[in-house]
């Protein structure tokens, strides 16, 4: 198994020609849609049918469970601090919309949240740090719907929804990774929508204030933003596209370099078509990026300017880890994968180093 720092000169070397996705076994079959990669050996998955898997050894094993009492809901998100604490984000209307939290490795699990707002229906969630973090959901009566926890999801409060700009008709969020939110120390925060407009809502001071701007992105029925990401206070990358139509590349990327006030298509190369997820490999110069969706992957080396392949195997979500530099994605009927240098072929070997002559 590849170490983070072979792993990350691979790509930066050899770029996405060199790499290639290794499946790993998940003992599932059930749909997965969320990923959580802690470090180089641990790492979080959920799914479909109250489903979680859990790896502590890089993948050579996952284990996995389901949430008692959880087992028609669809876990979306998932969201890791170690190999014993995670958090889970089931979506759907009512009381189908929830937040778990394990603190023993996924022995039990403690429901945090229950949605009691009639029309709600909650899309992702993200975490500044283990105990300070925000969810949001599609709009209810015209007003967006985002809650926050500062005690490690004990409770979770909503923000007062004058704060919140108004929603569009028809505008909703889009919960394929769980993903269209992210945030970023120490008061930033963006979620994502689709409809009639693709649109980011920001906040720079912790949700006292919210302001929105409008992307590129498709639009209309099945378009919009699916996935967030920024690797500096300024720079960041929308991803999304037309779910129905997921080899279809129209707006299905923008980059932003002020925070998200503005929004930009790059001039390169994009991904091949519709991509639900984006996940930056850390500490990696550039910044490195890596995309998926049901299509295919995309590997960026510098900044999401221009993309190469990865391969056509389908994934929902992907995560890397905030140390250790690995990556892996999930997908359809358990699919659990992780990137690696692609191994050389037996047919063609690779050449023996000449000897010196005497």
């Amino acid at each position: 198994m590849m170490t983070g720092a072979i792993f990350l000169a691979a790509m930066l070397s050899v770029g996405s020609a060199g790499m290639r996705w290794e499946t790993q076994p998940s003992l599932t079959s059930v749909r997965l849609r969320g990923v959580s990669a802690v470090d180089a050996r641990v790492a979080w998955a959920s799914g479909d049918q109250g489903t979680f898997v859990r790896t502590t050894d890089g993948g050579q094993t996952w284990r996995p469970g389901k949430v008692p009492g959880a087992e028609a809901l669809d876990f979306r998100d998932v969201d890791a601090f170690s190999a014993t604490t995670a958090y889970l984000l089931s979506i759907g209307e009512g009381d189908k919309s929830r937040i778990y939290k394990t603190e023993d490795g996924g022995e039990t699990w403690r429901l945090q949240f229950t949605n009691t707002t009639p029309g709600a229906f909650f899309d992702g969630m993200a975490f500044w740090d283990e105990r300070h973090g925000v969810a949001f959901s599609d709009p209810v009566q015209g007003r967006f719907l985002v809650i926050t926890t500062s005690d490690g999801g004990a409770t979770w409060t909503p923000f007062p929804a004058e704060a919140l700009p108004p929603a569009l008709p028809g505008e909703a969020g889009f919960a394929a990774s769980g993903t269209s939110i992210t945030v970023r120390a120490p008061r930033q925060a963006w979620f994502g929508l689709g409809g009639k407009a693709a649109r980011v809502v920001r906040t720079a001071d912790g949700g006292k204030t919210w302001s929105v701007a409008t992307t590129p992105l498709a639009t209309g029925d099945g378009g919009g933003i699916f996935s967030l990401l920024f690797w500096s206070e300024h720079e960041g990358i929308a991803v999304g596209g037309n779910h129905q139509r997921p080899t279809d590349a129209t707006g299905n990327l923008a980059l932003t370099k002020d925070g998200g006030r503005t929004w930009t298509v790059p001039p390169g190369t994009r991904p091949a078509g519709y991509r639900s997820c984006v996940a930056q490999v850390h500490g990696a110069p550039g910044p490195t990026l890596v995309t998926v969706g049901p299509s295919g992957s995309e590997l960026s080396v510098d900044g999401a300017r221009t993309w190469m392949p990865l391969g056509t195997t389908g994934f929902h979500a992907v995560s890397t880890s905030r140390s250790g530099n690995r990556v892996w994605a999930v997908g359809e009927a358990g699919l659990i994968a992780t990137l690696q240098r692609a191994r050389p072929s037996r047919a063609n070997p690779p050449a023996a180093p000449s000897r010196p002559r005497r």
